[in-house]
């Protein structure tokens, strides 16, 4: 599985290889080490919305003190996830997010204990970000528009499907959202939307065994 950072657009991503570019950057054992911590993951969720700032903005924004934030940045810098613009005058640094989102695959992380546990927490905290934003729109959506309520909104299905389709179902759903992504850039009627897609079993209590490998004949 590969998930995408859930503060940008955060639909779950393709499970294809590990890349890092301009859009997307890998998580490492380090990288998710440091991004496990309830500051840093809201510090590069912020450069993502809002896009570059100082670390004064960022603490005004998140509520915190700007030293706290400018040490925090450079951890996050030093793994790649945030950079310095190098558009900053003296000691004053304007920073941004790296990347447009982030993805892993907790296999990557399978047998390290400590990233295992990043991890965990990481995606915990991911859904509880997930549940204190949409509680935040449910408190609004009556001021929208009727065909904004219309058009967001919750839904949920199930699929009997093996591993394998389910990676395959996750692909074809990336690359719908990508097809609509900046669709309405330049409009002045579109705005952000973040779309969420979790999957997970519901027999909890059945998991697969894994094949055993045939012997060589």
């Amino acid at each position: 599985m590969a998930a995408r950072d859930p503060q940008d657009s955060p639909l779950p991503g393709t499970a294809g290889a590990p890349s890092t570019d301009a859009e997307n950057v890998w998580l490492t054992p380090e990288s998710v080490r440091v991004l496990a911590h309830p500051l840093r993951s809201r510090l590069l969720g912020a450069l993502r919305r809002g896009g570059p700032a100082t670390a004064t903005d960022l603490a005004n924004t998140l509520g915190t003190n700007s030293g706290a934030t400018s040490y925090h940045l450079r951890k996050l810098e030093s793994v790649g996830l945030v950079q310095d613009t190098e558009e900053g005058e003296g000691k004053r640094r304007v920073w941004r997010a790296s990347s447009e989102y982030h993805s892993w695959h907790p296999s990557d992380f399978e047998g390290d204990e400590d990233s295992e546990t990043a991890l965990n927490w990481l995606s915990r905290d991911y859904a509880r970000h997930f549940g204190e934003q949409y509680d935040k729109w449910l408190d609004v959506s009556t001021t929208w528009p009727p065909a904004w309520q219309d058009a967001c909104g919750s839904s949920d299905t199930a699929v009997l499907v093996t591993a394998e389709a389910l990676e395959a179902m996750r692909e074809e759903m990336w690359d719908l959202i990508e097809r609509y992504r900046r669709v309405g850039q330049g409009n002045p009627q579109a705005r952000r939307i973040a779309v969420y897609a979790f999957a997970y079993p519901l027999d909890l209590d059945r998991p697969p065994t894994t094949p055993a490998k045939e012997s060589p004949r």
